[in-house]
């Protein structure tokens, strides 16, 4: 299975160090191995997604085993499942995606990962190099119809019509969203009225809702953990500099994590 080209939808073809498609757009890969498949017309702003400092932030909260079970229970959903091709949308810097292909070894074939930011991509292609990484906007998948048999959206936007698009009929769609108690303790220190994340479950058209699991626990955070927690949540938009250096001074910041985790089949 190939790439699209964003541009005119054919088919891209891999040489050794770019993907071209017949109407001869080109597009080279980086050093890292990934590629950036979001022309400047489709991007709403410079440097789209993520900065440096949330993906720094990010790594370091996940490198350190906080949402683990989080990886744990969707890897579990996916070698049940065992997909031929799989693609992590809204990927970050690797951490899930690299879970993913780590316990579908010899089970599936290709995993791609996809992602807004250049920044994100470009750490996850150093660090995993058994995953195609590709910089891409979630709402024009560089995939062609009916090409994937598993995505995986955790806290991800994308188009309901576009994961029909590209997931073959029978596949799955998989999906990671806030429970209602999630991270309470961390928005009391932002908001001054803490509101339960909503429950309303959202539509997918062409997609019936198979399973459903929800998935907490508790977490004791270190100083620098709560503010890099912080740093990579939206949250972190309104929060004063004062709620991040009182988090960085905590010895032990006690706070909930409250996942659901989906699994759509497509009809069809």
């Amino acid at each position: 299975m190939s790439y699209l080209c964003p541009l005119c939808h054919s088919p891209l073809a891999a040489q050794e160090k770019s993907f071209v498609c017949p109407q001869g757009h080109q597009f080279d890969k980086a050093k890292e191995g990934y590629v950036n498949l979001l022309p400047v017309q489709h991007k709403h702003s410079r440097d789209p997604g993520d900065s440096t400092e949330m993906m720094q932030a990010r790594r370091a909260f996940l490198d350190a085993g906080h949402y683990q079970p989080l990886r744990d229970a969707i890897c579990q959903v996916l070698t049940c499942f065992a997909p031929e091709k799989l693609l992590d949308i809204g990927c970050g810097e690797g951490y899930y995606t690299a879970g993913f292909a780590g316990a579908l070894t010899g089970l599936t074939g290709d995993i791609w990962g996809l992602d807004v930011s250049k920044v994100a991509i470009r750490y996850a292609a150093k660090r995993y190099s058994q995953v195609q990484f590709c910089v891409a906007s979630s709402h024009r998948l560089p995939f062609g119809d009916s090409s994937l048999g598993a995505v995986v959206r955790i806290f991800a936007p994308c188009k309901a019509e576009e994961l029909a698009r590209v997931v073959k009929p029978g596949g799955v769609v998989i999906t990671a969203t806030p429970g209602p108690r999630h991270l309470m303790q961390l928005k009391a220190l932002i908001y001054q009225e803490v509101l339960l994340h909503s429950q309303e479950v959202e539509s997918l058209p062409g997609f019936v809702e198979e399973q459903t699991q929800h998935i907490s626990w508790p977490m004791t955070l270190k100083g620098e953990e709560a503010a890099a927690l912080l740093q990579m949540t939206p949250f972190a938009w309104r929060a004063r500099p004062e709620v991040r250096e009182a988090l960085k001074a905590e010895a032990a910041f006690a706070c909930e994590t409250d996942f659901v985790v989906r699994v759509w089949r497509r009809e069809g």
